[in-house]
């Protein structure tokens, strides 16, 4: 693996912060299996979105959208 500095001037202490982040990124893709997909976010999910009722209109309707419970 070759790293390159392309622009700037970067400190010892940077680099090192730099390839740190970059080793743990390749160990971490190697430990997962190629064929096994990656767990999905919760918060990408798109039945979280559909999972609760729509407010009735009214005119508290805007305020019921967007609080949990309402």
């Amino acid at each position: 693996m070759n790293i390159k500095v392309v622009r700037g001037n970067p400190t010892p202490e940077e680099l090192a912060a730099a390839l740190a982040v970059v080793r743990a990124r390749a160990a971490a893709a190697a430990a997962t299996p190629s064929g096994a997909p990656a767990p999905r976010d919760s918060w990408s999910d798109p039945s979280r979105i559909a999972a609760h009722r729509l407010p009735q209109p009214g005119p508290a309707a805007w305020a019921r959208t967007y609080w949990p419970g309402g």
